[in-house]
């Protein structure tokens, strides 16, 4: 493709493929009885897309006599998070994927090495978008986590925290890091924080936001 960032990627390509998609799915059903499973689909953008892939679990899971278990969809395009609320009423969970819901809402590739300083996943208008998607998610009592490098960001978590976000989900060795950052915070003031992140200019100066009343 021209543009593989804006072609057959994540569910449009399993959808594509159907009997790959079956196979991982029965894979992933079989597992679910040895622990905590859940299964989410990543790039959805029209609720045609979840519904075709929930359906086809469904089938899978009814044929294999496996409970069921949760089943999300990765927030990673605007018109997911701008429609978050039509998808909680039927989808169990969002997993915000902040690497690719910045490149697709600034327009810029984060793979482009001129361009990697300005992809900011604390622009405000991924925050917006962030507070757009927790909002349709409470609505319905879904959850909300966020995927991706933001997650391990210090600057980032009394922002994300503030917006209502309910899981932050780090590489391996910043999870230390990460939760030690999260028990010296104020909920109080994270929500003040997240409040004035929303209405800066750019990254920028959510960050100097951040470092001025969290350190």
């Amino acid at each position: 493709e021209e543009n593989p960032f804006l072609g057959e990627r994540g569910v449009r390509l399993t959808l594509a493929r159907p009997e790959l998609f079956r196979a991982q799915v029965r894979a992933i059903l079989r597992a679910s009885p040895a622990g905590k499973v859940a299964m989410m689909f990543p790039m959805i953008a029209m609720l045609s897309e979840w519904r075709a892939a929930r359906e086809l679990v469904e089938r899978e899971r009814a044929a294999l006599g496996v409970p069921p278990i949760p089943v999300g969809i990765m927030v990673e395009t605007a018109a997911a998070a701008l429609i978050a609320e039509r998808f909680a009423r039927e989808a169990d969970f969002f997993s915000i994927g902040t690497n690719d819901l910045t490149q697709y809402t600034l327009a810029m590739d984060r793979s482009n090495a001129r361009l990697a300083p300005q992809v900011d996943t604390l622009h405000p208008a991924v925050l917006r978008l962030i507070e757009r998607t927790v909002a349709g998610a409470r609505q319905h009592g879904r959850w909300v986590g966020i995927c991706g490098a933001l997650a391990g960001d210090p600057q980032a978590i009394p922002v994300l925290l503030g917006l209502g976000v309910n899981e932050l989900s780090a590489d391996v060795p910043l999870v230390p890091a990460v939760k030690a950052r999260v028990r010296a915070l104020s909920m109080e003031e994270c929500r003040a924080t997240a409040l004035e992140a929303l209405d800066a200019a750019d990254g920028s100066e959510v960050r100097a936001i951040v470092a001025r009343r969290h350190g």
